[in-house]
């Protein structure tokens, strides 16, 4: 008797991937299992945390919304619509879903038992094609031109580059393993491997990998009576091992699992059985791999309950960032993963220093990054730049409401230091009294910068422009962005003493073109790419998009890509300057990451012919973004 449900089911699956390449008598047994879901509007399916379920989805009517959670805000990252497939989690990682799903329209689903699909994917060339095509280039549908780079499921916390990084990063495995001959007895090997602690061992020949024994050989073939415990470890070893190379990526990992059906990989020399055993890889280190990606930093931060926590997750940015780079991932993306993470960090570190208070807050406050990491461009570990801003309170509160906020802030800046982040050595963090301020005395403040600049000298103001709050009430921070564009529009001599500033360090490169180096001291003949380079880059975005009245985009790079916007007449120069920053970024990073340092001075003797033409090259923007401040804002005379 035919089922006409299934029969319905199937035919609808028959039109998309990766069902398409399914005979349709697979597809009616496949649908002869499948659940059919109804999810009313706004209802969620699965949420972030929640436990892997054991089916994958494909809408067959209506939107479900794939989203997350930042700061307390959900960001919707995609919207599948009828024939997408999502919830796919479960067939890569073994951890909780990192997004939500939630219906955004009503909506009808059908749910396919993975367990019941995946001899399809393991015996379908195409099938299985499609899934690998899609989870490495994270998208829903690698057929699909129209929503390319768009996620295929759960895999990202803020997006595809996010997902780039987290799964595409080596993965770390068990180096020298436990290997052991092929005439051993199994209950040596089963001694052996509860004397290491360990899950399998490899079956070697001459250095080679010959086979594998694991715990779940030993269950299946031993502890059920199949074999005796006495023979020979070959006769119940898997062969041939499933082998591959070094620097093998998570997500190569979890896709070579998926397709072998194997929970164990033999590394060796050069990825082939017929090489050097080198390690082994088992599905635990999968999982160990995805619990340091970003998006798990990122939850490890709002868990946190000391700063011990905090700080071993600051300290993990720094393989995340080199890993990154050996990926080739731009560095743009890194920075903003990175800032990211940093933000999440002294978000909670203000949270805990709350909880360590008498007495809750006496008014709403916020805290802002300042400098560069106002702007999310603090990659290396360098010193903390902050200030807090609470709502106006009458007079007779004001003192002991500062007050307040000075001990709390006393409490972050220490708790920040202890975690990595040095103290700034101008103090410009929020437990100096002069960066403590209500809203009404910060737009005082703003206001003397902006319309008498020559008095208290144009740097000091410079770096307030560079904010991005934090935690507490935002509006207290919009009430002063508010009132800076009021003061700095149009007005000239502002912008003539911000472009003043901007011009201070001239293009790095003498009249022979040879590199500008520091003259004396403890960095004598070194190049300073901080002050030299980027500084000139940052001063002259900040100016830029003051000017044009460009609100909310605090990073160099996104200025320069914004004024190119602005002004498309003068796309060519803001985008060669936006590439020019991203280069030295990454200089200043890789020296950074290379001598543990903040990376702002480099031994030109270490830099290759290349790398020296390369760091040269990317000086002639600075040289023309600085030409057309002088001629836009007629600095003739101030220069």
């Amino acid at each position: 008797m035919k089922n006409s449900i299934a029969e319905r089911i199937a035919d609808f699956l028959k039109n998309y991937p990766p069902f398409f390449s399914l005979t349709y008598s697979e597809l009616v047994t496949i649908s002869n299992e499948v659940h059919v879901v109804h999810i009313e509007k706004n209802h969620v399916l699965f949420k972030v945390g929640d436990k892997t379920h054991p089916f994958f989805y494909i809408v067959k009517e209506g939107a479900i919304g794939l989203s997350v959670t930042s700061d307390a805000e959900e960001a919707l990252i995609d919207k599948c619509d009828e024939g997408d497939i999502l919830g796919l989690r479960p067939f890569f990682a073994k951890n909780d879903y990192l997004m939500t799903a939630k219906a955004r329209e009503e909506s009808l689903l059908y749910a396919i038992p993975i367990e019941v699909f995946k001899p399809y994917v393991l015996q379908n060339q195409e099938v299985l094609s499609f899934l690998l095509e899609s989870f490495a280039s994270n998208t829903r549908n690698p057929y699909d031109k129209e929503n390319k780079g768009k996620l295929i499921s759960e895999n990202v916390i803020y997006d595809d580059q996010s997902s780039e990084i987290q799964y595409f990063q080596p993965i770390s495995y068990i180096k020298n393993p436990i290997t052991t001959s092929r005439k051993t007895a199994v209950q040596s090997v089963a001694q052996l491997m509860t004397q290491h602690k360990i899950g399998s061992i490899i079956i070697e020949e001459k250095e080679l990998p010959i086979g594998i024994i694991t715990d779940k050989d030993l269950r299946s073939k031993i502890a059920t009576g199949t074999f005796p415990i006495s023979i020979p470890v070959d006769q119940i070893m898997s062969s041939p091992v499933i082998t591959v190379s070094e620097n093998i990526s998570v997500a190569e990992t979890q896709l070579m699992m998926l397709k072998h059906n194997v929970g164990h990989l033999c590394v060796t020399l050069d990825g082939t059985n017929k090489s050097k055993i080198m390690g082994i890889i088992s599905e635990h280190d999968v999982v160990v791999a995805q619990a340091n990606n970003p998006g798990v930093l990122l939850k490890q931060t709002k868990r946190a309950t000391r700063s011990k926590e905090l700080k071993a997750i600051r300290d993990k940015l720094s393989d995340l960032i080199q890993n990154s780079l050996d990926k080739n991932i731009p560095i743009q993306h890194i920075s903003n993963l990175v800032g990211e993470i940093n933000i999440g960090i002294t978000k909670r570190t203000v949270e805990l220093a709350i909880e360590k208070m008498d007495q809750a807050p006496p008014t709403r406050f916020a805290w802002m990054n300042i400098g560069s990491q106002g702007r999310k461009e603090q990659l290396l570990m360098t010193d903390q730049d902050n200030a807090l801003v609470f709502e106006d309170v009458e007079e007779e509160r004001y003192d002991d409401v500062k007050k307040y906020f000075l001990e709390l802030a006393d409490k972050v800046t220490k708790t920040l230091n202890k975690i990595g982040y040095e103290f700034c050595p101008a103090e410009m963090m929020a437990s100096n009294p002069m960066w403590c301020k209500s809203v009404t005395d910060w737009n005082k403040q703003y206001n003397s910068w902006i319309n008498k600049p020559g008095e208290k000298g144009i740097l000091m103001c410079s770096i307030f422009f560079d904010y991005d709050f934090i935690y507490g009430d935002e509006k207290l921070v919009d009430a002063i962005t508010e009132n800076i564009f009021k003061n700095v529009e149009n007005n000239q001599l502002f912008f003539a003493y911000l472009g003043t500033d901007a011009l201070k360090n001239p293009p790095p490169l003498g009249f022979f073109r040879q590199f500008l180096v520091e003259d004396d001291g403890e960095h004598k003949d070194t190049f300073d790419i901080k002050s030299r380079a980027l500084m000139p880059l940052i001063d002259a975005a900040r100016l830029l998009v003051l000017s044009q009245g460009v609100r909310g985009i605090n990073n160099t790079f996104q200025r320069f890509k914004k004024m190119a916007e602005v002004e498309p007449q003068n796309a060519d120069l803001f985008e060669s300057c936006a590439e020019a920053f991203s280069i030295l970024t990454l200089f200043r990073t890789e020296e950074g990451l290379l001598n543990n340092s903040n990376g702002r001075y480099l031994n030109l003797n270490d830099l290759s012919k290349s790398d020296k033409v390369k760091l040269k090259n990317s000086f002639q923007p600075i040289r023309d973004i600085q030409d057309s401040i002088k001629n836009r804002f007629q600095l003739t005379y101030f220069t």
